[in-house]
């Protein structure tokens, strides 16, 4: 009979972040719970957090949160030091960081330790962020790579970056792609796309983006390819409102393009699907990401994507997608223009495309991980231990 193994996640962002980090811990939680081993999943989360994003946890007899047992700790020390004692008690061997931080400590207290990084745009874009935030954010980073049994980057490019940054040797970084979430790939129903193109006030033809409106995003480059479209081309972006938004809206006044520019916030996740089943085309103009989880939605789909040069986004999408400079609104309308619908061409890059991001699929990455924390709990030599005097920080 196999032992059972006991795995804890960070799930701070599982409960309190209904994109980007949330997503993929809720993602890859439920993926790995659905993998037939002997396995006791436990997230460690500092509050409930919103019982709408909680809920997406499929409920499962092996899997259980945890909160903090003691008032001792707040909720900030708690996640980055108090929980160790936790995971000890409960008899956690591996503890996965799903957002890029590991708890002070956890070395040395016998709990291997996994961490996901998703990206180093602090260090590398440090002008998105406040001073002080990068400087934190800095030091965490610095940190895990010392407390880091593992670290797995999200793409390629993240894995340059945390090489190049971080002055570790590649061969400590794993590289396994997110997955995607289940709900995307089937066909939303005429009545569902009926229903939320009529409460959102879709236009009959619009262009999508799905994400954050703030300025790494870029949103404002596809907002000046608009009058280089078709007339009856809209605009729909879906995301939380930043200040940068209200440049955005600035610019869409100045230029008579208002009623194109359709900005949706809130929006639940089950109603992304109709959303993009409804579209022509998907854009998504950033300047920098970590890898782009949005075009594999819209692909998974049935969208054509057009995104920007510059940081992963080729590696999400792959080479029949098309890719235009963050700097040229002309460009990204010549390619949205040949993603429309009825453009030639346009079937054959969406099927080739989702051939291609088959390589994302959910259990391929569960299964990666699930052996990567088997491996943690495999019996060492003593040649095999950490190597802290292989950093170099600058």
């Amino acid at each position: 009979m196999k032992q059972t193994l006991t795995v804890g996640f960070d799930a701070k962002r599982i409960v309190s972040n209904a994109t980007g980090l949330g997503s993929y811990g809720r993602t890859l939680v439920n993926d790995l719970a659905t993998l037939v081993a002997p396995v006791q999943w436990r997230l460690y989360a500092p509050s409930v957090g919103r019982d709408d994003l909680r809920s997406q946890v499929i409920a499962r007899p092996n899997l259980s949160f945890v909160y903090p047992r003691s008032a001792t700790w707040g909720k900030a020390l708690w996640r980055s030091h108090g929980i160790v004692t936790d995971l000890q008690r409960d008899g956690v061997q591996v503890f996965h960081g799903l957002s890029g931080e590991l708890p002070v400590g956890i070395s040395s207290s016998g709990v291997k330790s996994v961490v996901t990084i998703h990206d180093l745009i602090f260090l590398r874009h440090p002008e998105y962020y406040h001073w002080l935030d990068t400087r934190i954010y800095a030091w965490k980073f610095r940190q895990t790579l010392r407390e880091a049994d593992r670290i797995v980057a999200i793409s390629e490019c993240t894995k340059r970056d945390i090489v190049e940054l971080g002055h570790i040797d590649p061969n400590r970084v794993e590289v396994i792609y997110q997955s995607c979430a289940t709900r995307f790939g089937g066909q939303p129903s005429a009545a569902q796309c009926a229903q939320l193109s009529n409460h959102y006030r879709l236009p009959h033809r619009y262009v999508l983006s799905v994400g954050t409106l703030e300025e790494r995003k870029n949103m404002l480059l596809a907002v000046k390819a608009l009058p280089l479209l078709p007339p009856d081309v809209h605009l729909v972006c879906v995301g939380r409102t930043t200040p940068y938004t209200a440049r955005m809206v600035k610019y869409a006044e100045a230029n008579q393009l208002t009623p194109r520019l359709h900005l949706l916030h809130g929006v639940p996740d089950q109603h992304l699907p109709a959303l993009y089943a409804q579209a022509d085309a998907f854009v998504y103009p950033s300047r920098y990401e970590g890898f782009g989880i949005p075009i594999i939605e819209a692909i998974r789909q049935g969208l054509p994507v057009v995104a920007c040069t510059g940081s992963c986004l080729e590696e999400a999408g792959g080479p029949h997608s098309l890719y235009v400079s963050p700097d040229d609104p002309m460009a990204l309308a010549h390619a949205l223009s040949q993603m429309l619908r009825g453009a030639e061409g346009r079937q054959q890059r969406i099927d080739l495309s989702r051939d291609y991001i088959r390589r994302f699929d959910g259990n391929d990455a569960a299964n990666k991980f699930m052996q990567l924390y088997q491996q943690l709990c495999q019996p060492t030599t003593e040649n095999e231990t950490r190597n802290d005097g292989e950093f170099s920080w600058k």
